[in-house]
């Protein structure tokens, strides 16, 4: 659920492709500081919500299931999809999700996040957006970050979900 990026900016522009020329990219960059994000994905939709935070621990994991609370019919349950980070299964975090029964938690295996669909987008958006972005500040990457999920979210589709659970076998 959360993701965290450096904001580089190159030291020298990039140049792009020309006619008989790849891109030219310095490798070298001046790092404007770091960024952390966490997001919901609605797997109904394919849309996801994007929220900075400063801080990855139990007050801002709180903060941001409350503005789930909020934004979501109350009709609802919302199934939670996490991995084992402190924040997520903190005592505050365990209490106030006792506190909240429409929140339904579950939690990855270890080492197994990939199972949660939401890393789906953090790879869409580390391949189109983080890897060649240039970004002249912390505030100037999630602004990028912000603009490319609305973006995104205009052309969201649900994720075809094909694993079942069972162990590949070897060939």
């Amino acid at each position: 659920m959360s993701c965290s990026q450096s904001s580089p900016k190159r030291r020298h522009p990039t140049r792009p492709v020309k006619p008989g020329q790849t891109e030219q990219r310095e490798f070298d960059y001046r790092r404007q500081g770091t960024a952390s994000i966490i997001a919901a994905l609605d797997v109904h939709t394919g849309q996801v919500l994007v929220e900075d935070i400063v801080r990855n621990d139990s007050a801002t994991f709180i903060r941001f299931l409350r503005m789930l609370d909020q934004a979501i019919d109350p009709k609802l349950t919302i199934h939670l999809v996490l991995d084992n980070g402190s924040s997520h299964v903190s005592e505050a975090t365990r209490a106030w999700l006792a506190a909240h029964p429409r929140f339904a938690v579950h939690h990855t295996p270890k080492h197994a996040s990939w199972l949660n669909q939401v890393e789906i987008f953090f790879s869409i958006l580390a391949r189109r957006l983080l890897r060649r972005g240039e970004f002249t500040s912390r505030q100037d990457l999630i602004d990028q970050i912000r603009e490319f999920t609305l973006a995104y979210d205009d052309e969201a589709r649900p994720f075809r979900w094909t694993y079942d659970g069972t162990p590949p076998k070897a060939a």
